[in-house]
């Protein structure tokens, strides 16, 4: 993880904090901009990121481009092409300031606790899985869950960042998140499932009488 890209963030967040910045409101594609050079794990993290975020529509319109990004890790092409749809994606002042400030801790604290280990989860061989691991995680997200975007969407970022930093730890603990996402999925569609054949039940006896 690269020191100057934390404290261009950390800039960027002062900076719209403290007014400096005239740009108020940032679109998807300006935040990864911010970044240079960006990787396609950075553009998986930005739109995990979004996707975590209380915005409506959000997760239906950025799981396509997660599973574009699936598709383009399965086959080690790390040259991030960015959907027109998604670049136009605006956040508020709120959400921009939120989002930058995040950005710049997020990746300080990388910088202090992340590093090179496990590296086995980090292999260039192991990009076919975890492009079906980030498909998958775009599935659940896609799904209209109360608050199912934040499991998966951890999952996301915790990946990219594990594999920017090489941190096969971080990376177990994105499929810890996922798998917990998983389950939190199958848990709720059973409560509703119950809920819907015992009001089926008290229905089709009330007819019945």
């Amino acid at each position: 993880m690269s020191a100057a890209l934390a404290q261009r963030l950390r800039d960027a967040a002062d900076a719209h904090r403290e007014g400096r910045s005239h740009v108020r409101e940032l679109d998807f594609a300006a935040l990864l901009t911010l970044h240079g050079d960006a990787s396609l794990a950075v553009l998986l993290l930005l739109m995990a990121l979004v996707c975590a975020l209380p915005i409506v529509g959000s997760g239906t319109l950025l799981s396509a481009g997660i599973c574009v990004a699936a598709w383009a890790w399965a086959r080690g092409n790390d040259s991030p092409t960015l959907p027109r749809r998604v670049g136009r994606i605006k956040l508020s002042e709120k959400w921009t300031g939120h989002s930058l400030e995040g950005l710049a801790m997020m990746y300080e604290q990388c910088n202090l606790w992340m590093r090179p280990r496990l590296s086995l989860w980090s292999h260039p061989r192991t990009r076919a899985v975890w492009g079906l691991w980030i498909a998958l995680m775009a599935f659940v997200i896609f799904l209209p869950l109360p608050f199912g975007n934040v499991l998966p969407s951890v999952s996301l970022i915790l990946l990219s960042l594990g594999w920017m930093s090489r941190d096969g730890l971080v990376l177990m603990l994105g499929i810890f998140f996922g798998v917990v996402a998983m389950a939190y999925g199958v848990v709720l569609w059973q409560v509703v499932v119950f809920g819907l054949t015992n009001m089926w039940n008290l229905l089709a006896g009330g007819l019945a009488l």
